[in-house]
């Protein structure tokens, strides 16, 4: 049985689009189980973040919101087709 992989990625000081691209990036390269923990700063990223999880299909476990930070935490979920996809 593997263990789980937490990755912290600290994305304070870039702004929009880039927090959510960068996201985007971590999360295909982890496993299901995996946790994602981001760290943003600019305002756009509570918008961002939530809506890409959804869209991803993993799930966000948390968020909170640390001085002038957002922190996200999220758990990779196995991939699941879509009933619309083939």
């Amino acid at each position: 049985m593997s263990e789980q992989a937490e990755l912290r990625l600290d994305l304070r000081g870039l702004k929009c689009p880039l927090p959510a691209l960068r996201t985007r990036v971590a999360l295909a390269r982890l496993r299901p189980g995996d946790v994602l923990t981001v760290e943003c700063t600019d305002p756009l990223a509570g918008i961002d973040i939530p809506h890409l999880v959804r869209e991803t299909g993993d799930s966000l476990e948390g968020s909170e919101r640390v001085g002038d930070a957002m922190i996200f935490r999220i758990r990779k979920e196995p991939f699941m087709p879509s009933e619309s996809s083939g």
